[in-house]
């Protein structure tokens, strides 16, 4: 029997919590992020570091998927994959991204667009060192974006590498893991407000490091 799918048309919810202006916000739009990066954490939203990248190839198609911030400063916004990884390529060929945050429970979204570099080896490596052990040896197991067989093969290599790397040992950083850094040159901020009226102010960043702020129409 088929099911019945909802009315999509009558889902529909008022936006009341908050306002942003230009009066209030800050000059620069790393701080801006911090600040509501900080209250997302004090709200407990669930993974508020979870954000949406988009790629793109070169002749125009473009992928996206969630992934997880590691880390931001005045440089960008680092997060980690596998460099052989569908973005991995994408990012080879095109360096340009997209990242959304939708903090849905604080009525909040962030986007960001801009260059897209590799962090250092050096970098890549702290950060390698500092995930579970786990999360080492997945690094190593999953060749991923690439078809395979059944999950028989992924297991079966994670026990292969747990034999070699057991619990306490040294795993070395794989050549083809490691992190990426946004660079941004806009940042939008989004705060629902009430009729689907809501505030949009954008960060464009100068040749000078200066961040211009403009309002953008609902």
């Amino acid at each position: 029997m088929k099911q019945k799918q909802p009315n999509l048309a009558s889902m529909r919810r008022d936006y009341q919590q908050d306002a942003l202006d230009t009066s209030t916000a800050a000059p620069n739009a790393i701080d801006q992020f911090a600040k509501w990066f900080s209250e997302t954490v004090d709200r407990q939203v669930l993974e508020p570091n979870a954000f949406i990248l988009a790629t793109c190839t070169l002749d125009g198609k473009p992928s996206a998927r969630v992934l997880l911030l590691k880390g931001f400063d005045e440089k960008g916004f680092v997060f980690y994959s596998n460099y052989n990884s569908q973005k991995g390529k994408e990012l080879a060929l095109n360096p340009q991204a997209a990242m959304v945050f939708n903090w849905l429970e604080a009525e909040r979204q962030v986007r960001i667009e801009g260059l897209v570099r590799k962090v250092s080896a050096e970098e890549s490596l702290d950060y390698f060192q500092s995930r579970p052990h786990g999360s080492q040896i997945g690094a190593w197991a999953s060749p991923q974006s690439k078809i395979i067989q059944s999950r028989e093969e992924i297991d079966t290599r994670i026990r292969n590498l747990q034999e070699t790397y057991p619990e306490g040992t040294a795993i070395p950083l794989p050549d083809h893991w490691g992190g990426f850094r946004l660079i941004p040159r806009s940042i939008e901020f989004w705060q629902g407000r009430s009729n689907r009226l809501h505030d949009r102010l954008r960060y464009t960043q100068q040749s000078d490091q200066s961040w211009t702020i403009e309002r953008l129409a609902p």
